[in-house]
């Protein structure tokens, strides 16, 4: 007997036989127990989600010789006949092969013909939307009033194609794409009933790489089986779909955590000796990205059940880097086929999480090396990075006049240590809102507005305590007081200055003799909101220079 392909052997059969589509069975279950038939069904959905079988076995439902109801025997004449696609009256029809009227016309003539053998004629009509508009036209008169014994079963990919007026007509059903679970679960029992070796990575792999249609994924099944001699093998697998090993993508996500550009590179180096598929690559790369993120969000109530690498992914990285790697990862795999070749497509991904997320503390030698000319370097680590040098650097921009030179820094120099510290994101928010109330000794105080506070959680106190130490020595003491700044915050100083910038800018408008010739030449009025300011003045000497 010749092979059969899985996706036609394991076809369902019967409603209990499909997976997924609950809210679609529910009701076609209830019609056909209840006797509330409709005369028309329209099933729509992707590609391999069981519209055709769908319809194949509502048919069956209908002309089943024990009568009608949602669970036909499988065993009288016209249940195999159906089954073996030789049931006279069952008539399907391939919409693209049948567009042209004059079939459709002599289609719709048979209608009003009793059926040869069963209790229904049914017309089953697969994408249906390839019909041209004349072809429609045939079929809405039948369609609104068919004979009793007719039953109309449409079937497509694209309704947003089916005119209005046919979609009035039917009832509509629309098949969900089934998820990785569904497929996994039905992967599994169809590998058991057929003995054949797999592993669990294996199912896991396929089922994604369905993209949800069952159809797909058995068809790759067919193809895995065959790649591996008669068993189903992760690695055979992995090269057949063109993925990669799951430890090169841990060891790729901790060099991206660890910022190592040149250990990225080199792991794509070993990665293209295996001819991945690139974009399959990101997609788990994706997938990795995505369980980070709901371990740092749920927390401890995330540990259970979750895989021991990726919760420690979620300590060691920053939630603004999973975040933004994730959406770089998102846009790079819409990118990647315009990339001049995949791999360099694929690299540049990487490249650009790592050139735009926050930078990592330098070092010692970095520092000097960067700094600008007359700059003092930072103390290194273990040589005098005390509070000592900290409340040096502190005192030496102190206002003239301060007793001990260390008691007060205006706004301008807190808002350049937010700068000199590199803060991003909500931490860096947090820093701008606070005023910087005292540097004696070993403290320094801080001071948040009430109105504030709820930039004051303990996962941003904790990043800012981090930079400070790391900023002026692990051995100060930061306090931070909720009250009202006597002093300009960094946050405020930018809102006014924004303000000025803004106020001179409307004043130079309405004083530009141009435009007051052009406001009494056409008698108009200039829209303060459209005006924006230049840049400032050192940013617009510095492109000057």
């Amino acid at each position: 007997m010749s092979y059969q392909v899985l996706a036609r052997k394991w076809r369902p059969r019967s409603f209990a036989d499909m997976v997924g589509q609950a809210h679609v069975l529910q009701a076609l279950t209830n019609a056909l127990d209840n006797d509330r038939l409709h005369h028309a069904y329209l099933f729509t959905g992707t590609r391999g989600v069981g519209k055709t079988t769908l319809a194949r076995i509502l048919a069956k439902c209908l002309n089943c010789e024990q009568g009608v109801s949602s669970t036909p025997c499988g065993q009288c004449s016209a249940c195999v006949s159906i089954d073996e696609g030789r049931f006279v009256d069952l008539i399907e029809v391939d919409a693209a092969s049948r567009a042209k009227v004059d079939e459709t016309r002599d289609l719709m003539d048979n209608v009003q013909y009793a059926p040869s053998t069963g209790r229904y004629k049914v017309y089953l009509i697969d994408e249906v939307h390839m019909f041209s508009n004349h072809s429609f036209n045939a079929l809405l008169k039948t369609l609104e009033e068919p004979p009793p014994h007719v039953k109309f079963l449409l079937a497509t990919t694209e309704a947003k194609k089916i005119p209005v007026t046919i979609l009035s007509r039917c009832l509509q059903f629309n098949l969900k794409l089934l998820s990785i679970d569904q497929i996994e679960g039905q992967l599994e029992r169809i590998l058991d009933e057929e003995g054949i070796e797999n592993d669990a990575v294996s199912r896991h792999l396929i089922a994604v790489a369905a993209a949800g249609s069952m159809r797909d994924a058995l068809s790759l099944l067919d193809q895995a089986i065959s790649f591996g001699g008669g068993k189903l093998e992760e690695a055979q697998v992995r090269a057949m779909l063109g993925t990669i090993d799951s430890l090169d993508l841990t060891a790729l996500l901790d060099a991206l955590i660890a910022k190592d550009g040149r250990e990225v590179l080199n792991l794509v180096e070993n990665m293209a000796q295996h001819s991945p598929d690139y974009d399959a690559v990101l997609v788990e790369l994706l997938g990795l990205l995505q369980q980070i993120a709901v371990i740092q969000l749920l927390g401890e109530d995330a540990q259970e059940n979750t895989d021991e690498s990726l919760q420690r992914f979620a300590r060691e990285a920053s939630r603004e880097d999973v975040q933004l790697y994730y959406q770089i990862a998102l846009n790079g795999r819409r990118d990647l086929a315009i990339a001049p070749d995949l791999r360099s497509g694929f690299e540049m991904v990487l490249i650009r999480m790592l050139a735009f997320s926050p930078a990592p503390a330098v070092s010692q030698d970095d520092a000097e090396t960067n700094m600008p000319q007359g700059s003092a370097p930072l103390p290194a680590e273990g040589q005098g990075n005390t509070a000592e040098h900290a409340t040096d650097k502190l005192a030496s921009p102190s206002p003239k006049g301060s007793e001990t030179g260390k008691e007060d820094i205006d706004s301008l120099e807190w808002r350049n240590i937010i700068d000199e510290m590199a803060l991003a994101g909500l931490v860096r928010e947090l820093a701008g809102h606070c005023s910087l109330k005292d540097h004696s000794g070993e403290l320094i105080h801080l001071v948040l507005s009430p109105d504030k506070e709820h930039l004051l959680n303990a996962t941003q106190k904790e990043r800012l305590f981090t930079a400070l130490k790391a900023r002026f020595g692990e051995n100060i003491k930061i306090r931070i007081s909720i009250e009202e700044p006597d002093k300009e915050t960094p946050a405020e100083t930018r809102t006014r200055e924004e303000r000025e910038r803004q106020r001179v800018a409307e004043q130079a408008i309405e004083s530009d003799p141009t435009i007051k010739s052009l406001e009494n030449m056409f008698d108009a009025v200039v829209d303060k909101s459209s005006i924006r300011p230049a840049s400032e003045p050192s940013t617009r000497q510095e492109e000057t220079n």
